[in-house]
């Protein structure tokens, strides 16, 4: 009995508040969707998404520890899969257009048009 005392979590003893998380969480995704808006290297351009991503994780890691369920951890491992496979797909697409266009920037592609 006393070893599940030991790995109970009381969500209103946290050492930091929810908002705090949260506002980290805005901060990293706003940070990475101006990066997104504003910079035309392809991999600048891939590294915000990454943070766009990983903001989001923050909030499901912290919403999952406040709720006391796992689901939003459980959910932070699909969302890493998917970001993996975006990062390895998107570098491919960059060296063959860098090796094609010899530029990794998005203003001077093209491939859309005749």
């Amino acid at each position: 009995m006393p070893y599940i005392l030991c790995f109970t979590v009381n969500r209103f003893m946290s050492p930091i508040p929810l908002s705090y998380y949260l506002v980290v969480s805005t901060l990293i995704f706003f940070i990475g969707m101006l990066g997104v808006l504003t910079r035309r290297n392809v991999l600048i351009i891939l590294m915000s998404i990454e943070l766009m991503l990983n903001a989001a994780n923050i909030n499901f890691i912290v919403f999952s520890y406040y709720l006391n369920s796992l689901r939003g951890q459980i959910f932070v491992f699909f969302v890493m899969t998917v970001a993996a496979a975006e990062a390895a797909v998107g570098l491919a697409v960059i060296v063959y257009l860098f090796r094609n266009k010899n530029t990794v920037n998005d203003d001077e592609f093209s491939l859309m048009r005749w």
